[in-house]
């Protein structure tokens, strides 16, 4: 296990419920925000920055801040968004590092730090927790790797500013690979990659959910006591509530949703975004702080 030091416990006490489960509202999106704005008068493709803004500051204002943790963007949702006071004293910030997109070097996906963001930066910009995602495919790579030396470079960075790093975790499809095929060994993948991403230095994991409860049990194994923290990969809510409880009776030690709770309720119209954020996305989060917490089905 890859101990925290005192900085870090702290920021792990941040991002959890009183209970000690992490429960982060993930917003930290760019394009996959816009896209489900479908109110904007020529498309989604149409919302403006200003706008993407705007919805972000609703997000936070209706939903993160009733999160133990949010996690943002340092492109278009910060720092305006603590500078003007619109991000609750009792709420953490979890900043995003990672910039859109991916690069791809024979078949294999690389991601990049959004320019000149660093440990220090995220302090800078008032954050309590840093996030980087890679993806990995480790039957392709491993920790001598690149993806490898990346995720040990930024843990190392983040602890030398006192910063704990989430590292999310994707696993994908290789072109010459049938989707069959990689559903076959999805389970797998994602144990080994939690699995070299703690060898790399790891404290904290954001993962996919792997399928069932024994692939779950064996991601918490892979992790070797690093707590992991299950997302939502666009799902839907109730979907995501069963996959964060069995997760969680398996060694999960909470989750980070995204479009899970707001995909349905984000407009360019602050009225609209208003409605929805309070009436339909907010009792999402209230149910998946109960199941995160560990209680049953049927219980909330």
């Amino acid at each position: 296990m890859n101990e925290l030091t005192t900085l870090e416990r702290r920021g792990m006490a941040a991002i959890s419920t009183p209970a000690g489960h992490m429960l982060i509202v993930a917003a930290d999106q760019r394009n996959g925000m816009k896209a489900v704005m479908t109110d904007a008068p020529d498309g989604p493709g149409s919302v403006t920055l200003t706008q993407l803004a705007g919805a972000k500051a609703d997000l936070v204002e209706y939903l993160g801040n009733e999160a133990p943790a949010i996690l943002l963007d340092p492109e278009v949702a910060l720092p305006a968004i603590v500078d003007d006071g619109t991000l609750a004293r009792g709420t953490a910030l979890v900043v995003g590092m990672d910039a859109s997109g991916f690069d791809t070097v024979d078949g294999l996906r690389f991601t990049h730090v959004v320019d000149g963001v660093t440990a220090r930066t995220v302090r800078e910009l008032g954050g309590d927790v840093a996030k980087m995602l890679w993806y990995m495919r480790p039957d392709e790579q491993d920790a001598a790797s690149r993806v490898g030396d990346e995720i040990r470079e930024l843990v190392k960075s983040c602890e030398a500013e006192g910063l704990l790093l989430i590292v999310e975790i994707l696993t994908y499809r290789l072109e010459d690979e049938s989707e069959a095929d990689y559903q076959a060994i999805f389970p797998q993948l994602v144990a080994d990659a939690a699995r070299i991403s703690v060898e790399c230095g790891a404290k904290v994991l954001k993962l996919p959910y792997p399928g069932s409860a024994e692939a779950c049990a064996a991601v918490t194994a892979a992790a070797d006591g690093v707590p992991w923290a299950v997302l939502s990969a666009g799902v839907n809510h109730e979907t995501f509530i069963k996959q964060v409880e069995i997760a969680v009776a398996n060694g999960a030690r909470g989750a980070m949703a995204g479009r899970s709770l707001w995909k349905d309720s984000l407009a360019v119209s602050h009225e609209t975004r208003h409605d929805l954020l309070t009436t339909r996305a907010l009792p999402r989060l209230r149910e998946l702080a109960a199941v995160v917490d560990g209680a049953p089905a049927g219980a909330r």
